[in-house]
């Protein structure tokens, strides 16, 4: 099992200086002895060439690979075209980025609000052949991109499980983060999703039971990629309490 924490997890420390983008790769290799990175976005410092350089020559000194780049304020869809506009600037310069580093996936969200529970057909005529576009890109460059059930409409598992079958392309995935929906049965969601799934987010808010069905479903459908870490810690202890109970359900698997 590929395991990994996405540096969101660490997004406090960053912000008030405690870490950096080589700070956590530090910690990925020897802190928890991991082998794979997930890298967010708003732990980078800038996305000039100089910078980025040196952080794709820190991943290659320690060995790591890049499982996924979640990107933030790139959502294809904003009620005010402006704000697409820029959002749609962020996310070229972030995929560029994610592709110079090589990011076997990435996460651009789809938009819309977060109250909403649907897309409306004047989004999803943007929306779909956004993520088309960027698959093929993606599927040139050896990567898959997609959105993650993050927020609003993406919460709804059917609404995720249309999108995928509209933008039938095996450039595009789905972040999965594992039991976050709206509904009664977040477990049915990610079995729901499971086929599309490219990459993975488990956090200490699913039961134990939840996270070995996920795990079931995920490989029952020939998932292969990342299991990966993200919650909101200022603690180096919380996440390796994931990641235990990872290789626990995987060790009971073999």
């Amino acid at each position: 099992m590929n395991i990994s924490i996405c540096s969101y997890t660490f997004h406090q420390m960053t912000r008030s200086g405690i870490m950096d983008t080589f700070g956590y790769l530090e910690s990925v290799k020897y802190r928890y002895g991991l082998s794979t990175a997930d890298l967010w976005h708003g732990t980078f410092a800038s996305l000039e060439q100089e910078y980025l350089a040196k952080v794709k020559a820190a991943v290659a000194e320690r060995g790591l690979t890049i499982a996924n780049i979640c990107i933030d304020r790139a959502q294809i869809w904003d009620n005010d075209p402006a704000t697409r506009e820029t959002y749609q600037k962020n996310a070229l310069a972030n995929i560029e980025a994610a592709e110079f580093l090589g990011a076997q996936t990435v996460r651009i969200d789809a938009g819309g609000t977060r109250d909403e529970r649907g897309w409306t057909d004047e989004q999803l005529d943007l929306i779909v052949p956004r993520y088309q576009e960027w698959a093929q890109r993606a599927y040139d460059n050896g990567y898959r991109i997609g959105p993650e059930n993050h927020w609003g409409a993406e919460m709804v598992p059917e609404n995720i499980k249309q999108l995928c079958e509209a933008v039938n392309h095996p450039g595009f995935g789905l972040l999965l983060h594992v039991g976050r929906w709206h509904g009664d049965d977040p477990d049915a969601g990610d079995a729901l999703v499971a086929r599309w799934t490219m990459h993975t987010h488990f956090s200490t808010g699913i039961s134990d039971q939840s996270l070995e069905n996920a795990i079931d479903a995920l490989r029952a459908n020939g998932y292969s990629g990342c299991y990966s870490v993200e919650i909101a810690t200022t603690r180096y202890s919380e996440p390796a309490i994931v990641i235990a109970k990872l290789r626990d359900a995987d060790e009971r698997r073999r």
